[in-house]
């Protein structure tokens, strides 16, 4: 029994101690990379281990690259990696890039990969051009009529402004202020709905593809729809507003007036007062006049006769016109 121990024991330890060797060491993927006539280290790979790069991605995008004639080192795949790229998607667009016949190097791929943009669909797209379909846009000619139109723009990715150049959104937004522009211009609706070719020469000569990722191919209207009377509406809502100013003017002269009114009524008011006032100090001063001998009892008398006569008059003249007014 210990004699079988002692030879277990040993036993066990070369096969852990292979397992850990065979875990840490790439042995297979090497095999792999010196049948495909790629020399790499076994040490190398075992380094790659140690800087937390993943030997076989590095190992089989090398092996795709040496079996498709592209001349690239590992030690750039390795720091493309380590940058936070992805070596088998770069890889890829350069085989495509070659079979295509599009000039393209490692660096630029590497750059555009960075960027954060997919190369491999962007060297595509440059083979096989791409249809960007932009949403209903809605212009107003200048008889007032409300155009909706659609276009199909087809696009081709250039290469060299992949870094920096604008997106498909640029072109959709440059492209429906194009339509707006062209629409907004023409004197009659039925221009652009006779040629609605017109629409694409005129926004296609923009170069609106300036500053941009993609080259426009053509500009295509895929339909055109007649909308609403923006003109008609405008002018409805602009005399509906002088129709309410119009009532607010003449209802501020309304208001103006009965103010007037009301203060013309309360001066009335205020006159009838002092004529009421005046006519209670009469007596008042009639007394004082008699009183301070200014003013004698027959010449009293004979005010009161006068005014007894002069309403007697007005009651006379009063009975008279309503006796006429009877007949």
């Amino acid at each position: 029994m210990p004699g079988e121990l002692a030879f277990l024991i040993p036993t066990f330890l070369v096969i852990l101690l292979l397992v850990l060797f065979f875990s840490f060491v790439p042995v297979g993927l090497w095999i792999s990379a010196a049948a495909a006539d790629v020399r790499v280290g076994i040490f190398y790979m075992i380094g790659m281990k140690l800087r937390r790069v993943p030997p076989h991605r590095i190992v089989n995008a090398l092996i795709k690259a040496e079996k498709a004639g592209l001349e690239i080192s590992i030690d750039k795949l390795e720091a493309h990696y380590l940058a936070g790229g992805n070596v088998d998607r770069v890889v890829n667009a350069l085989i495509a890039a070659q079979r295509a016949g599009i000039d393209l190097v490692f660096e630029r791929a590497a750059a555009i990969d960075l960027a954060g943009r997919d190369v491999l669909e962007a060297v595509q797209m440059s083979v096989n051009p791409k249809v960007i379909e932009t949403p209903v846009v809605a212009g107003v000619a200048q008889d007032g009529i409300e155009l909706k139109a659609k276009a199909r723009v087809t696009v081709r990715a250039d290469i060299n402004r992949l870094v920096g150049g604008a997106g498909e959104d640029t072109i959709i937004a440059r492209v429906g202020e194009g339509i707006v522009t062209t629409i907004g211009s023409a004197t009659s609706h039925k221009q652009v709905l006779e040629n609605p070719d017109s629409i694409s020469r005129t926004v296609l000569a923009k170069g609106l593809d300036a500053g941009t990722a993609f080259e426009i191919v053509s500009i295509d209207i895929a339909d055109v729809d007649v909308g609403a009377n923006i003109g008609a509406r405008l002018r409805a809502d602009q005399a509906e507003a002088e129709k309410v100013m119009a009532q607010a003017k003449a209802e501020e002269r309304r208001a103006m007036a009965v103010a007037e009114e009301q203060e013309m009524r309360a001066e009335t008011q205020r006159m009838r007062a002092k004529v009421v006032a005046s006519e209670a100090e009469v007596p008042l001063a009639l007394a004082q006049a008699l009183r301070e001998g200014k003013l004698g009892v027959m010449e009293y008398l004979q005010m009161q006769n006068i005014q007894a006569d002069t309403a007697m008059r007005e009651t006379l003249g009063g009975g008279k016109s309503g006796g006429q007014d009877q007949k």
